[in-house]
């Protein structure tokens, strides 16, 4: 496929026009010509199509509320080009026959690189490591293991899934929650949980794990990313780590950069995620922390779940929210639009960095000739509310709803085909 894109801005900078061939980058400059179908994307931002460290796929098992295809297609309206699916599925991704089954279920769909995440324990039990070794070396090339959803908590255990996952170049991520300390826990401790009747749930539950892992992977000199960080104490031991040159990266998701634990004064169990919504000052330490490049990822954790594990009383509720579709506009709006982060800057920690730590050669690269032309168009003047119903997820427990957010993706390219086109997803 041979497409001119006319008057795109890369980087949000000057508008110039890209012309994509055979899957890739084959010119840019001022006034191409082509024979070839032609989109005026005037005024429209180009960046790297967008890569995510943490999304639940939810198939096998839960495909009444997501599936590989439906995924695949909120995320390419996202402007993804690439997300890991997460091993909590049934059965669990800790066999090389999950993961290949996962991974050619994206390669069917078509619209982003599925790129599974195997298990670190047998059925997330934390007791015996799982096939890494055999995940690996399958097709679907597994480098990132994590238990999301629990946590490696057995030091000894998480020791030798660090020494066994270096030896594989990979990467553990781990859910930092030491599970003892939360148990009961509802949402951040305080005057407001006390108020409300919610058990409080300790920042010292996520960073007493991170502590101890950033000096189990400096003892054994092995990569270590920490999931979701909602703590602004989290973002001080990070950066602790990365100054003593421990090999550990980090991520934030989005509704973590956006909302506060105040979500939770409806009771409306759509807010209930693990781990909890925080308070503002753990807020702003988390957007300073992105925007310094101690949180080196934006992340969504989109988690899809069915209408009844939702629309019930809050501690009954399944934690977990969707992410996919609105994460690129709560960046520009939480991070972009206070000045906190360039365009390019939003590109490093939404697709380069994301697809170093996950091992992703084609992804995240730079909008340049000759570079695979993974890319997304956005209109950063837009602004729309978000509605559920609208969303391509089979499951409608998005946090934004009703919200008026920034920024549209017009166009996804993987590989110069055309995900999504004017809005709309193209399989």
């Amino acid at each position: 496929m041979t497409l001119l894109l006319k008057g795109a801005r890369p980087y949000g900078e000057d508008a110039v026009d890209i012309l994509v061939k055979d899957g890739v980058i084959a010119a840019i400059g001022e006034s191409l010509s082509t024979t070839a179908d032609t989109i005026d994307a005037t005024g429209l931002v180009v960046l790297p199509g967008l890569v995510d460290l943490h999304t639940h796929l939810r198939e096998p098992g839960r495909e009444d509320t997501e599936t590989v295809l439906t995924g695949s297609r909120a995320a390419a309206l996202g402007g993804f080009t690439a997300v890991h699916a997460m091993a909590n599925t049934d059965p669990v991704a800790d066999t090389a026959g999950v993961v290949e089954q996962v991974w050619r279920l994206g390669n069917d769909a078509g619209l982003v690189d599925v790129v599974p995440v195997g298990a670190v324990t047998v059925g997330l039990g934390g007791e015996q490591l799982a096939e890494l070794g055999a995940m690996a070396d399958s097709a679907a090339r597994v480098r990132v293991f994590s238990d999301d959803g629990k946590c490696v908590s057995d030091p000894a255990l998480m020791r030798r899934a660090l020494e066994y996952v270096k030896a594989l170049d990979g990467v553990v991520a781990q859910h930092a929650e030491e599970p003892r300390l939360p148990v009961g826990a509802q949402m951040p401790g305080g005057a407001r949980s006390a108020r409300l009747g919610l058990t409080g749930w300790p920042a010292v539950a996520e960073e007493a794990i991170i502590a101890r892992d950033v000096l189990l992977a400096e003892h054994v000199g092995a990569r270590l990313h920490v999931c979701h960080v909602s703590t602004a104490g989290s973002v001080e031991l990070i950066r602790w780590a990365k100054s003593r040159g421990v090999q550990v990266t980090a991520e934030v998701t989005p509704h973590h950069l956006l909302l506060t634990d105040a979500q939770a004064e409806g009771y409306d169990a759509t807010f209930k995620v693990n781990p909890p919504l925080r308070t503002a000052e753990d807020v702003a330490a988390l957007r300073a922390g992105l925007a310094d490049g101690t949180i080196d990822a934006v992340a969504t954790d989109h988690a899809p779940h069915a209408g009844e594990d939702k629309e019930c009383e809050w501690s009954a509720a399944r934690p977990g929210m969707l992410g996919l579709e609105q994460a690129l506009s709560v960046v520009v709006d939480t991070m972009v639009d206070t000045g906190l982060l360039t365009w390019r800057e939003v590109a490093d920690r939404m697709s380069v960095r994301p697809a170093q730590i996950g091992r992703l050669a084609g992804q995240g690269r730079p909008i340049a000739v000759g570079e695979p032309a993974n890319l997304v168009l956005l209109d950063p003047s837009a602004r729309a509310v978000v509605d559920p119903a609208a969303l391509a997820s089979k499951s409608r427990n998005s946090p934004y709803a009703g919200r008026e957010l920034p920024a549209r993706v017009v166009h996804t390219l993987l590989r110069g085909e055309l995900s999504v086109l004017d809005g709309k997803v193209q399989k």
